[in-house]
């Protein structure tokens, strides 16, 4: 499995090398600073920006300055303001004259698009157009033909746009949205056009973390995590499916005058399913809309939707990407044991656009015939309501499936052999060796853990800082740091950001040092007692045995060998830091 495994990462490490390369060597065109019109198109912003959407379009704008070509992945939550940012790098590029193309999933969600982007640009001279299945092909040639001019600022469509056939006269940004629902081949085709334009990624439901760390060389991450003011979490109930239940919910957001969506995503039974809620509520306007329908009447029965002229719409999981409709605050969705996490989440993240609270029931046939998969994935969304929920959902997913289809169409279930972490570590040292050029060995450990025991406490108190996110991030980056400059780097910033460190913060960096010494020099653990110390050297060590000889001979009563890789240094130790630095001495001696 592990040769296996290596082999697909070899793969992988090679393709993504490949586009890093290409990226890193392209030039791609350096957008101006930019200037009072773009100011006061961000003053025309309605809303208060979260301080997460102003560092995001911090770093996009420096992105798009730079003269290497972009490509930024901005994660945020279902609603928490990531479409602002594309409009925003949309209007610096084209004033500096150049074409945007916004990529979308779904038909309907071009649409949408299209509409909130026209209303956000109303006050300026930017033909922006949608190009979809919603159009007459002389529509469509029409809006080719303007492209290829340059009469077109910004177009919003499906994958179409990237396909061959479409020229364009001068392309200088792309943004996806929702990325994880666009296939292999499309992405395929986007890679063409990477390292030539600007690309800003944007998706609810990203992929997890630490994949995003093997990959962090690879591409620049933005991540919104603060909700809007006045949003509320969503309540979320799974449960039987319940006529009492199912009418309660729907009248409390009949009262308030919401509307409600109902996801069944069984064409063949939808309209049972209609029926059954006109019988429960018979005073309510019920449609019905899913993706085999004329595209016209679908189109129209959104709008109607949106406009609030009927109050419940069951539908399939055509609404699952970004349908935004601010008066529906219930959703109720069928079988939810059926659907994946990212699925349960997006569609979960319809409802809730608003400052109302909103509800969504996951109705699932019976407790009892739950597979455990579909067990951990419902708990999974019910306990996590809390807005920004997203990254903690892509994690739970990971666990819950292998991180498979991550990186393309035939990797999936490599992972689920040799075990996530190994994979990771296992793709970082790819990617490692083949920039250096070198080959690997599989027989080597993957990444040689270094014990050192000081006796002392080597900790970030939670008096020194209280919040535990932070501190773990803390943590991390210590033990990454990879030389003493980056520690002192680390040092630096934490007296600078928390005030001065306290002694057990101090011992965890001197502790870090040693470690990293023992490394460059090949000793795999050091114990500190109060008496002693025990040296325990690796077998590829540099230490010079004629060395460690020469000290025992100078002082047997202080230095003793034990066994064939072990030194015993017997020397009462201080209680303090100075315990560490004695024994970084000993070590210099050695070297």
């Amino acid at each position: 499995a592990k040769q296996k495994a290596h082999e697909a990462l070899h793969d992988i490490a090679a393709e993504l090398l490949e586009i890093y390369a290409k990226r890193q060597s392209q030039i791609g065109f350096a957008f101006p600073e930019p200037d009072d019109a773009y100011s006061s198109f961000v003053a025309s912003f309605p809303f208060e920006e979260t301080p997460d959407q102003l560092k995001t379009m911090g770093e996009v704008l420096a992105d798009m300055q730079s003269i290497r070509p972009m490509d930024r992945l901005v994660c945020g939550d279902v609603g928490f303001g990531k479409t602002e940012i594309a409009m925003r790098a949309a209007f610096l590029a084209v004033e500096s004259g150049k074409q945007v193309v916004i990529l979308v999933p779904t038909t309907l969600l071009a649409n949408q698009h299209l509409q909130s982007f026209k209303d956000r640009f109303i006050n300026y001279p930017i033909e922006i157009a949608a190009l979809s299945r919603f159009q007459t092909p002389k529509e469509q040639t029409q809006i080719k033909e303007k492209l290829k001019s340059g009469k077109i600022d910004i177009v919003i469509g499906t994958h179409k746009l990237i396909h061959g056939s479409i020229k364009y006269q001068d392309l200088g940004l792309v943004i996806i949205d929702e990325e994880h629902r666009f296939g292999v081949k499309q992405k395929e085709a986007l890679k063409k056009i990477r390292g030539q334009s600007d690309i800003l990624t944007m998706t609810a439901t990203p992929i997890p973390r630490t994949l995003n760390m093997a990959l962090g060389s690879l591409r620049e991450l933005s991540i919104i995590a603060t909700p809007p003011q006045g949003r509320s979490a969503i309540q979320t109930f799974v449960n039987e499916w319940d006529d009492g239940t199912i009418k309660e919910a729907c009248s409390r957001e009949l009262h308030r005058g919401g509307q409600i969506f109902v996801v069944h995503n069984d064409i063949d039974s939808i309209d049972n399913m209609a029926e059954n809620l006109k019988t429960l509520m018979p005073n309510i306007h019920v449609r019905i809309a899913h993706g085999q329908m004329p595209t016209r009447e679908l189109e129209r029965i959104m709008s109607d939707f949106y406009h609030g002229r009927f109050q419940i719409l069951v539908c399939t999981t055509i609404i699952e990407t970004g349908i935004d409709i601010p008066n529906a605050n219930t959703i109720i969705i069928n079988n939810a044991q059926n659907f994946g996490l990212a699925q349960l989440h997006q569609l979960r993240g319809r409802v809730g656009r608003s400052h109302h609270r909103a509800y969504a029931y996951l109705v699932i046939k019976s407790h009892q015939s739950l597979s455990a998969n579909a067990k951990k994935r419902l708990d999974a969304i019910e306990s996590l309501e809390e807005l920004g929920a997203g990254f903690m959902l892509a994690n739970h997913d990971l666990e819950i499936r292998g991180a498979g289809d991550l990186l393309g169409d035939n990797q999936s279930g490599k992972i689920s052999e040799i075990g996530f972490n190994l994979y990771h570590d296992l793709l970082k040292r790819t990617i490692d060796a083949m920039r250096a050029g070198k080959q690997i060995n599989l027989d080597d450990p993957i990444n040689h853990e270094i014990e050192i025991d000081t006796g002392l406490g080597c900790i970030i108190p939670q008096t020194y800082l209280g919040d535990v996110h932070e501190r773990l991030v803390l943590y991390k980056r210590i033990a990454n740091a990879k030389n003493n400059d980056e520690l002192k780097d680390l040092q630096i910033e934490m007296i600078d950001r928390f005030g001065l460190l306290p002694d057990s913060t101090k011992n965890l960096f001197a502790a870090t040092r040693l470690k990293l010494f023992s490394d460059k020099i090949g000793i795999d653990k050091i114990s500190l007692y109060d008496d002693k110390a025990h040296l325990t050297f690796s077998d590829k060590t540099t230490v010079e045995p004629i060395k460690i000889i020469n000290l025992i001979q100078q002082k047997p009563q202080v230095y003793q060998l034990k066994g064939q890789n072990q030194l015993i240094y017997k020397e009462n130790m201080p209680e303090d830091i100075r315990r560490i630095e004695q024994v970084s001495d000993l070590l210099s001696k050695l070297v």
